[in-house]
């Protein structure tokens, strides 16, 4: 008869590298049977012979029958027939020829039938009547709870009640996946880890992924010796057999040894999945091995199911209300900005409404050489410093952080009133910032073990080497006090924050375009407002309608209790009002393109094409394009002008060869005694000369949005930008082969 296999060799030094899911081996408290399409075994668990008196290697290659027996064979056969899936379902109780009760799961996973027999003290089947009291008990209780903490509770009383186990406890994962105990239910004799954090290397990136896939995972007793597959091998795939989805998966010996450390001997979690992401774990302890049938797990990973479903709907609702509070805010500050005509003495008075907007204690606005601060801010030579950080380091559209020091190291004397910012730009062309300010949130976490501590190796010799990765020792309660962070900005704030941000930029074009009527350029601009208004107003209508529209939907369902349509509104006036902000954001841009002074200096094309490039990661990283830079010379011209114009243009290719597979898009130059002369070229759907007329005007487009989504201002942004080097543009195209924008900017330096 062949014994179980003995426990492997502890290599520390991998474990965070282990192939958990394909062990090799089981749990002993059971037997495990791989099987073909005819029920012939193609291979066993070495204690095979412990349970059934049939040593494995007898059984590998004949029936079914012969390991378990014909009566036992029968009772199963029209199950496993059946069609069945990659979780273990219950097929029911066998006696096998030796007498032996077993409860079998089996489902079909890495090419095999995957067979489970699991010893069981009864012949009768699995008795499920217990469930439906536990689920509808809880279920009635969970009603009356208010927050997440009250149906963690209970689902810790309720699994404790069923399984027995002498601690269960539910905590969650934080943004840095450390854990957080949340509940608990136990013996007195037990010790309490409410309220304490598990460190996130506790539960390795691996051992979370395996959580995701299989939602409840049992360790009947921590000192058992595993039981090896025989042959080791899937004979269908020629590799160790994935055991992700298996009942009596064995598990790392490196975690075997942390439950001893624990005083624990046996242990069950179940999978709290909110959203499709691993939020936590129901976590149930024993001092002692303790048996769970499956009919009791089942119960118990229902009951864990219903939990989440719980977490989701709180965590929702909560967001919810959050995110219609903050607009309320929102509203109330844009309605102060439009009372009268100074836009900054404006933004002064709503100074109050702002810093309630993001729950901040300090906010600054930087508008050219003009720094206004309310509330507990950074003196203002930290600010310029601070925005000109933020304008050197491209963030988008928005910076947050709640550890500003982490990322902006002269930021570390500011942790007193500047430990979190959440920054936006209002210009693409100027230091123009709004900046709101979180005060250090200083704080104690109380850790089960120190978990910045490297313990040393279990049962380590003198003279031996170190291990590399050791499971810890240590689950005395240390406290950390932790400094110069700010409590985090929380979705709504910073989602919110960006709508504030285009409301401001549609304020500040309205305000441009008032000033516009006093300037020099009083003509050119009143011809070039007649040429795009029905445009403007035609493309933004749409998104306001939506906004209005969805807005009193909302306002008239704020007493119905169905928030995934409230959520559905939300979502549609959300991104009714990106659009908005986008085509503002382009009024605004070329709107400035007319009036901003130009800075001309040596501006080295190669870089600027490169730092162009690496804009276009998000827009071009699921494409096939074939990029084919040339060398390209210096030139003289405003460097953030011309990287615009650039831009423009490349992100002009990328958009209209997005039928392409590959697209090609090359960039090259051509030498002139008076000029630099560049091109782009591509092989997109270029366009129709006829209309090449057209193809620098504001908001002429020479294909329909339908194929390619744009505002019509990138162009005109080029052309304007280029003549006022004192340049000139055009392009070239074939329709359906391509298309070459080209532009020319004296050698000379230019006056402005």
């Amino acid at each position: 008869m062949i014994q179980a296999a003995t426990a492997p060799d502890l290599d520390l030094s991998t474990c965070d590298k282990e192939p958990i899911r394909t062990p090799g081996s089981i749990q002993p408290h059971g037997f495990l049977l791989t099987l073909a399409a005819d029920l012939a075994v193609l291979q066993a668990s070495a204690n095979l012979g412990d349970w059934t008196g049939v040593a494995a290697p007898d059984a590998v290659g004949r029936p079914l029958a012969h390991a378990i027996g014909d009566a036992a064979t029968q009772r199963l056969a029209s199950e496993l027939a059946a069609e069945l899936g990659p979780r273990p379902l219950y097929v029911g109780t066998v006696t096998t020829a030796n007498g032996r009760h077993f409860d079998v799961l089996a489902h079909r996973w890495d090419g095999v039938l995957i067979v489970e027999f699991e010893a069981a003290d009864r012949a009768e089947p699995a008795d499920f009547r217990h469930l439906y009291p536990l689920i509808g008990d809880f279920l009635l209780k969970v009603n009356d709870a208010g927050s997440i903490e009250s149906p963690a509770r209970l689902a810790c009383q309720h699994v404790r009640s069923v399984t027995g186990f002498g601690r269960v406890l539910v905590y969650r994962f934080d943004a840095d996946g450390h854990g957080h105990v949340m509940a608990e239910a136990r013996d007195e004799r037990y010790h309490s880890y409410l309220g304490q954090h598990f460190p996130a290397s506790d539960i390795p990136v691996q051992a979370r992924e395996l959580y995701k896939l299989s939602r409840i995972r049992l360790i009947r007793d921590a000192a058992y010796t595993p039981a090896v597959l025989v042959p080791p091998l899937n004979p269908v795939t020629g590799k160790a057999n994935d055991l992700s989805f298996a009942a009596l998966r064995s598990v790392s010996p490196v975690h075997l040894q942390y439950m001893r450390n624990m005083n624990t001997l046996a242990s069950m979690s179940v999978s709290l999945m909110v959203k499709g992401k691993l939020w936590g774990l129901i976590s149930c302890h024993d001092e002692d091995p303790r048996p769970v049938s499956f009919e009791k797990r089942t119960a118990c990973e229902q009951l864990g199911q219903i939990l989440a479903l719980c977490i989701e709907s709180r965590e929702d609702a909560a967001d919810l209300q959050f995110r219609l509070e903050v607009r309320r805010t929102m509203v109330s500050m844009l309605a102060g900005l439009t009372q009268g005509s100074d836009f900054f003495e404006n933004l002064a008075n709503v100074f109050p409404d702002m810093l309630r907007f993001a729950r901040a204690s300090g906010v600054a606005i930087m508008v050219d050489d003009r720094v206004l601060t309310y509330g507990d801010t950074p003196d203002e030579d930290d600010i310029r410093a601070l925005v000109d950080w933020l304008t050197l380091h491209d963030h988008g559209d928005v910076f947050h952080t709640d550890k500003l020091s982490a990322h902006y190291p002269p930021a570390g004397h500011l942790t007193r009133n500047a430990s979190g910012l959440l920054a936006i730009p209002i210009s693409r062309i100027h230091k123009h910032y709004l900046l709101w300010f979180r005060p250090e949130y200083v704080h104690t976490i109380e850790w089960a073990g120190n978990p910045h501590a490297k313990d040393a190796a279990p049962g380590a010799v003198s003279g031996a080497p170190p291990a590399q990765l050791s499971p810890r020792t240590s689950f005395e309660a240390w406290r950390e006090t932790i400094l110069g962070t700010s409590q985090p900005w929380h979705g709504g704030e910073i989602e919110m924050a960006l709508e504030f941000r285009t409301a401001l930029l549609g304020i500040a074009l309205e305000r441009a375009e008032q000033m516009a009527e006093l300037a020099e350029e009083l003509g050119r601009a009143n011809k070039e407002l007649e040429a795009f208004s029905y445009s403007v107003s035609h493309d933004l209508r749409a998104p306001l309608r939506h906004i209005v529209g969805f807005a009193d939907l909302l306002l008239e369902s704020a007493g119905s209790e169905d928030a995934r349509q409230r959520q559905r509104f939300l979502q549609n006036i959300k991104e009714a009002a990106r659009l908005a902000g986008k085509l503002v954001d382009d009024l605004l841009s070329f709107s400035q393109m007319g009036r901003a002074s130009l800075h001309p200096t040596t501006v080295d094309m190669n870089e600027l094409v490169a730092a162009c490039l690496d804009k276009l990661v998000l827009e071009t990283r699921d494409r096939n394009i074939e990029w084919d830079i040339g060398p390209l010379p210096t030139t003289w011209a405003d460097p953030t002008f011309l990287h615009l114009a650039v831009f423009n243009l490349l992100s002009n290719a990328v958009k209209f060869t997005g039928q392409r597979d590959p697209a090609v898009i090359r960039v090259f130059a051509e030498d002139d005694p008076a000029e630099s002369v560049f091109h782009v070229a591509d092989n997109g759907a270029g366009f129709n000369m006829e209309y090449v007329h057209k193809l620098f005007g504001v908001f002429q487009r020479l294909h329909r949005m339908e194929d390619f989504q744009g505002t019509g201002i990138g162009l005109a942004n080029v052309r304007r930008i280029v003549e006022r080097h004192n340049g000139r543009v055009w392009a070239q195209s074939v329709q359906g082969e391509g298309a070459t924008f080209s532009f020319a900017l004296p050698k000379q330096h230019f006056q402005h």
